[in-house]
């Protein structure tokens, strides 16, 4: 469509020459501007600031952060605190929590109901929730360099048994990110509704994934797996969903299939985390150990507790051997990371403080 004011390449020119000239001549103030503000604001340092391009990703998998509060500072600046310890505020409100869920616990008639068949907790919790209800943990590979080391082109024959596998937000990644034509992860899970899922998934591909059912605390291996057969077994918000009275086989199951060598990728919930301290009454199970209203059940953990379970000196280990003439088993694990990943959370707009704790650790199988 022709313009009704034609435009001469000569207009073309001089607009274009003023247009330069103005730019230039804003750059110019912006320099000026930015100059008198670093000479007037002091230096922050880069995990201190509010720009993007200092999000820097964190050289030791177990340093947990480097945002550190320190006195005089505005707690709501941030969104999150790394290693920060909770205040005498909230240690009072959690004893008083603790005191209520001991004395209103879970009916004996519930707590037949909830330990007696927990896959079909799973199961329900899987058939009512998507496989978005868990965001993908593309952040594993940062935390656990073995996951890493092991998905290179060059890292040879290798077999990840990712443990409590749910919607495959582990798997997926993992292999999303795999250069290694050798891989083979196994995707197991209590639940056969959320093996279901998996093997739904678009990516999923026998090849080089194998989804099943799997009760880490039961009598067998998984499918296709036996002992000494696996590099690298993951652990993520899975050993919480056990009764303590699970964790002696649980462990020993897992350090069987492990190679010599092999490692162990452990995060779960840790104790006084606000999902612990929130509950209400008639969902205390026992010490630490709730039932959620969906049915599911968690614990929570310190660390000299978990050091324990893993290295076998904890009570767990003492006892009697479970089957005629067998040799007491204890596992010997070398706890090579062990960390407590304390974290203040900060709604700005609501102006809330909510205080999370997760335990961290790398087990190696000596």
């Amino acid at each position: 469509m022709a313009s009704d004011n034609p435009v001469t390449i000569g207009t073309l020119v001089d607009e274009t020459e003023k247009l330069a000239a103005d730019v230039s001549a804003l750059e110019i103030k912006q320099e000026i501007k930015d100059e008198a503000q670093h000479k007037a604001t002091p230096s922050l340092p880069a995990h201190r600031t509010h720009d993007p391009q200092h999000n820097q990703k964190r050289s030791d998998p177990f340093q947990f952060g480097s945002r550190y509060l320190e006195e005089g500072d505005n707690v709501f600046e941030f969104n999150a605190w790394d290693h920060v310890e909770t205040d005498d505020t909230y240690k009072e409100y959690a004893e008083q929590q603790y005191d209520m869920q001991r004395q209103s616990p879970v009916s004996d008639f519930d707590k037949h109901r909830f330990n007696s068949d927990p896959a079909k907790w799973w199961n329900l919790f899987y058939k009512n929730n998507t496989a978005n209800f868990f965001k993908n943990r593309k952040w594993l590979q940062q935390e656990f360099p073995i996951l890493d080391a092991v998905t290179q082109e060059d890292a040879g024959p290798s077999t990840i048994l990712e443990i409590g596998a749910g919607a495959g937000n582990t798997a997926f990644p993992i292999l999303a990110n795999n250069k290694n034509p050798k891989l083979k992860v196994h995707a197991c899970d209590f639940s056969k509704e959320a093996v279901q899922v998996m093997r739904a998934h678009e990516a999923y591909n026998e090849a080089v994934m194998q989804a099943d059912v799997w009760d880490v605390a039961g009598e067998s291996f998984p499918p296709g797996l036996e002992a000494g057969s696996v590099d690298v077994a993951i652990m993520v918000f899975v050993f919480s969903a056990l009764s303590p009275s699970q964790w002696k086989k649980a462990v020993e199951n897992v350090f069987k299939l492990l190679k010599p060598g092999g490692q162990v990728c452990f995060r779960d919930y840790g104790r006084g985390d606000l999902a612990q301290v929130r509950f209400k009454k008639r969902r205390y199970l026992e010490e630490n150990f709730y039932i959620r209203g969906d049915g599911t059940r968690v614990y929570f953990f310190d660390q000299e507790e978990l050091s324990a379970i893993w290295s076998g000196t904890h009570d767990i280990w003492s006892g009697e051997p479970s089957e005629a003439g067998a040799s007491e088993f204890k596992p010997d694990f070398e706890i090579q990371d062990l960390g407590v990943d304390r974290r203040l959370l900060i709604n700005r707009a609501r102006k809330l403080k909510m205080y999370r704790c997760w335990m961290q650790g790398r087990f190696l199988k000596r």
